[in-house]
């Protein structure tokens, strides 16, 4: 039960140095930050204070009001690489129940999201994409073997991979199970 509270906490506390961080670098108050946002000025306190379970739709609010992205907010402060989020950024009351932000990218136009199964021995293998472009792959079940030029790297089941796929790659079911995965390539 405890493991399941920690992340929530420290989204919590994510959200609360975000918030405070890009009002202050965005010259904004409070008052200011509600009056743009259509959030209470004693809802912002308590987020900024870390003491608010608040909900998806108020963060969108405010990530708006504060123009950056929703990942923005609940992302580590600290986080290197800003595309890789793995935060729970909403918890039910079943520990079961949960919405994990995995990753972001840019989008010049359009993302594609698809749904892929490996038998065992199969290989989808893609051409380099035009620049600019960048998967994201979720494994579902089995574990997913992805090739690039530089590297290949084995998958397993809960785990995300973001690469840029402006070079030619693979994914492969190199094991004996059905590989299952969700794909979104992002223009």
């Amino acid at each position: 039960m405890q493991k399941e509270i920690s992340p929530r906490a420290s989204v919590l506390q994510h959200v609360s140095l975000n918030v405070r961080r890009l009002r202050h670098a965005a010259d904004m108050s409070q008052t200011a930050l509600s009056e743009k946002s259509g959030v209470s000025r004693r809802m912002l306190v308590a987020i900024e204070a870390g003491e608010k379970n608040v909900s998806l739709a108020t963060l969108d609010r405010v990530a708006e009001a504060l123009e950056v992205a929703f990942s923005d907010l609940i992302q580590a402060p600290d986080e290197r690489d800003s595309s890789r989020i793995n935060e729970v950024a909403w918890a039910g009351s079943s520990p079961e129940s949960k919405a994990v932000l995995l990753a972001k990218a840019v989008a010049r136009r359009e993302v594609e999201l698809w749904e892929f199964s490996l038998a065992p021995g199969e290989a989808y293998v893609s051409e380099a994409d035009p620049d600019g472009w960048s998967e994201q792959v979720f494994v579902i079940e089995g574990t997913l073997t992805v090739a690039l030029p530089e590297d290949v790297r084995h998958l397993a089941t809960g785990e995300f991979f973001m690469f840029a796929s402006n070079r030619r790659h693979a994914y492969r079911n190199d094991g004996q199970t059905l590989v299952r995965f969700v794909r979104n390539v992002v223009l």
